[in-house]
C-alpha cells in the first residue's frame, strides 16, 4: 500500500520492514478510502512505523492509555538512521503521536477504554440529545452545547459515582468551583449551569437523580452591561474585511464570510448551514434558515457580498459533490465546523488589537446591530433583521452608543398624552 503515496524505495524498505505490516496497510488503506490525502496518508505511515518500534508491539494486544502517552515522551527524544534531525518538522508532534496511535489501535478494537468513561451516562446522554433535537426542536448548536457540557461534568463525577441518583448538589458545586478556579469567566459557569439545569430537569422527568437538583443550579449574576463593547466598531469591521482579500482560496473564502456575518448578522450556524441551491442569482436573493427557533428568512444579495461569494465559488472552493457553500480545505472535503470559523474571525480581531467582549463570529452579529442602531432603525427593524422574535434581545446594543438610547427613549414615549 505504501508505494501508492510515496515513490521513495526507502520508505517502502522502512515500512515493510517494521512490525504489524498488514495491520498498517489495512489502517493506511482506510484513510485513502475515506478521501485523506496522500501526504496525510505518508505522514500517518511514518508515524505508524514508530509507533509500534516504541510500544514494542509484535503482535496486536490491547493497549492502555498511559502507554501511549508515556511512548510519545520516549518518542520525542528518539534517534534512529531515519530520524536525525533534532527539531520537529510540522506535524511531527507528541500530540500527533498520541492522537494517530489511538486512531489506529482503535480501528483495530485494541484501544483500551479508562475506567472512568462511564458507558451507562454515555447512554443518558444519547437519549438526552435525540429528546433535544426531536422532541424539543432545539438548535444543533444549542444541542451540541449542552450535550458537550453535560457529559464533561458526568465524566468528571464518574471518578466517584457510577449511578445519576448517586450524584448531589454537592458534586456540581464541587464540578463549577473547579472550573472556576481553571480560570472559566463567570458567562461561561453561567451556560454551564443553563446546560445542567436542563439536563437534570429531563433526568427528574425520567426518575434518574434525585428530585430538586434543578432548583439547586444556580447561575452566577452575570452582569448584562459593562465598558467593554461587545463588539469591534464599524470601522474596525471594514478593516477586518480588507485584509482579508487575497487571492488565496482561505482567502476568499474568509473574505466571503466576514462579509456575511457583518453585514447581515448571520450566527456562525447560520452562516455553516448555507448550501449553493440557497442562492438565487437570477432574482439576486438567497434564503438563511435560521438557527433559533427555526424558521426561513431571505435577504437580497448585497453587491460587495455577491463579488466575495462568487470570486470564492470560481476560485477558492474544492471542486466536489458537497453542496454546502463553505468548505474545509483538506480531503475530506465538507462543510467548516464552528471552530474553524471561530478561529477566522478570532485570529484577525486579535491581529489587529480589538479590545471588545466577544472576538469570535456573535462579535459581528453585534457590530451590525449596533450600526443599523445608529443609522436610524427602531428595535423592531433590528429584530426581524436579526431574526429576533421580540425587541429585548436587541435593546443591549443601545447601551453602546448613548445618542442612540436616546433616540429610542424619545421614539418609545412618542405617542403618549
Amino acid at each position: 500500500m505504501i508505494e501508492s503515496v510515496s515513490h521513495y524505495p526507502s520508505v517502502h524498505m522502512r515500512h515493510r520492514a517494521a512490525p504489524l505490516l498488514r495491520e498498517r496497510d489495512e489502517y493506511l488503506t482506510h484513510l485513502l478510502e475515506k478521501g485523506l490525502e496522500p501526504a496525510r496518508v505518508r505522514c500517518a505511515a511514518a508515524f505508524l512505523v514508530h509507533i509500534v518500534n516504541l510500544l514494542a508491539l509484535d503482535s496486536l494486544r490491547e493497549v492502555e492509555e498511559h502507554e501511549i502517552e508515556e511512548a510519545s515522551k520516549r518518542w520525542v527524544d528518539y534517534r534512529s538512521p531515519q530520524r536525525r534531525k533534532t527539531g520537529v518538522g510540522a506535524g511531527a508532534t507528541p500530540k500527533n503521536f498520541v492522537r494517530i496511535a489511538k486512531a489506529w489501535l482503535n480501528f483495530h478494537g485494541c484501544l483500551a477504554l479508562p475506567s472512568t468513561s462511564a458507558p451507562d451516562f454515555d447512554l443518558l446522554i444519547e437519549d438526552f440529545r435525540e429528546t433535544l433535537t426531536f422532541r424539543r426542536g432545539l438548535s444543533s448548536a444549542t444541542v451540541l452545547s449542552y450535550t458537550k457540557r453535560t457529559q464533561d461534568f458526568l465524566r468528571w463525577a464518574s471518578s466517584s459515582h457510577s449511578e445519576l441518583e448517586l450524584i448531589s448538589m454537592d458534586d456540581v458545586d464541587r464540578f463549577l468551583l473547579s472550573k472556576r478556579a481553571k480560570g472559566w469567566q463567570l458567562a461561561t459557569i453561567a451556560t454551564q449551569c443553563q446546560a445542567l439545569r436542563t439536563f437534570f430537569g429531563y433526568a427528574e422527568e425520567r426518575g434518574w437523580c434525585r428530585p430538586g437538583m434543578i432548583r439547586g443550579i444556580v447561575s452566577p449574576r452575570v452582569p448584562k452591561y459593562t465598558d467593554v463593547p461587545k463588539g469591534p466598531s464599524w470601522t474596525q469591521v471594514r478593516q477586518l474585511i480588507r485584509p482579508a482579500s487575497g487571492s488565496s482560496p482561505q482567502g476568499l473564502r474568509a473574505r466571503a464570510m466576514l462579509l456575511l456575518y457583518s453585514i447581515y448578522a448571520l450566527r456562525s450556524s447560520e452562516v455553516s448551514g448555507l448550501r449553493l441551491e440557497d442562492f438565487d442569482w437570477r432574482n439576486e436573493t438567497f434564503t438563511v434558515r435560521r438557527a433559533k427557533r427555526g424558521g426561513i428568512q431571505q435577504f437580497p444579495i448585497q453587491y460587495e457580498v455577491g463579488e466575495a461569494i462568487l470570486d470564492y465559488l470560481k476560485r477558492g472552493r474544492p471542486r466536489c459533490s458537497c453542496r454546502y457553500l463553505f468548505l474545509s480545505m483538506r480531503l475530506p472535503y465538507g462543510p467548516i465546523g464552528p471552530a474553524g470559523m471561530w478561529g477566522i474571525v478570532a485570529k484577525r480581531l486579535r491581529e489587529m488589537d480589538v479590545d471588545c467582549e466577544h472576538v469570535g463570529p456573535h462579535s459581528l452579529r453585534h457590530a451590525c446591530a449596533t450600526r443599523l442602531l445608529k443609522k436610524g432603525s427602531s428595535l423592531k427593524e433590528i429584530a426581524e433583521y436579526l431574526g429576533h422574535q421580540d425587541t429585548r434581545s436587541v435593546g443591549i446594543y443601545a447601551k453602546y452608543d448613548k445618542r442612540s438610547l436616546h433616540k429610542v427613549a424619545a421614539f418609545s414615549l412618542g405617542g403618549i398624552r
